[in-house]
């Protein structure tokens, strides 16, 4: 029998509100879950600056192999998927951290990752099968070309500077959050994650009051789709 479960796939700039606007979905898509695809590779990251590997070493380097190493796993907890290492919990806020978000932009550039793809590609295979599946992450066409919508959130870098400004309890200065969007923006499109493909849908949330707002101009694609 043909699996009829979804799957949504967001992308999109630096401090666009993706993570937000999955939340938001996650109230307007019944039987769904929020697969955070991006804080597998983040709690990756996170374990190698925890041992301090050499820059030099991370070069093709099996990122999936270093995963194995660090005994991460990813559990479903409250509908949205969440990273254990060696049986520990890593909290959104250690994942979230400017220091983690720049060396995950620079490892991604040189690292391979193909073996991690295809882990990938079997973890929302195998939620698929129960659910209907909103999947925060980067390079998702390649990674899971079977995605049912795939959206690309894009705001302006004057209004991401703002949103982070207040992420981060304005205990950052607005000039340092947006230097460090720019160049995470540069890095990620040398990476390639920043391509749109032939079935993408570019959605500009810059002029949305809220972010329920931005979530049901996503959500309207999707009702479109389903029509």
């Amino acid at each position: 029998m043909e699996n009829k479960n979804i799957v949504i796939g967001i992308e999109g700039t630096v401090g666009a509100g993706k993570t937000s606007i999955c939340r938001g979905l996650l109230e307007k898509i019944e039987n769904s879950i929020i697969l955070h695809g991006g804080n597998i590779y983040r709690a990756i990251v996170y374990g190698i600056m925890e041992v301090q590997k050499d820059k030099q070493e991370l070069k093709n380097i099996d990122i999936f192999e270093i995963m194995k190493q660090l005994e991460i796993d990813i559990k479903l907890e409250n509908k949205e998927t969440v990273i254990y290492m060696k049986g520990k919990k890593i909290e959104e806020k250690d994942l979230q951290s400017d220091k983690t978000s720049i060396s995950v932009s620079k490892v991604s550039n040189v690292a391979n990752n193909e073996k991690l793809y295809q882990f990938g590609r079997k973890l929302i295979d195998e939620f698929r099968k129960k659910y209907n599946v909103i999947l925060s992450s980067r390079d998702i066409v390649k990674m899971y070309p079977d995605v049912t919508y795939h959206f690309f959130i894009d705001a302006s870098i004057e209004e991401r500077t703002n949103r982070k400004y207040i992420q981060y309890n304005k205990e950052i200065e607005k000039d340092e959050i947006r230097k460090m969007i720019e160049e995470r923006d540069k890095l990620q499109e040398k990476t390639g994650y920043y391509k749109i493909y032939p079935q993408t849908k570019i959605i500009d949330i810059t002029e949305c009051k809220t972010i329920e707002e931005a979530t049901q101009k996503v959500f309207q694609n999707i009702e479109r789709g389903n029509a």
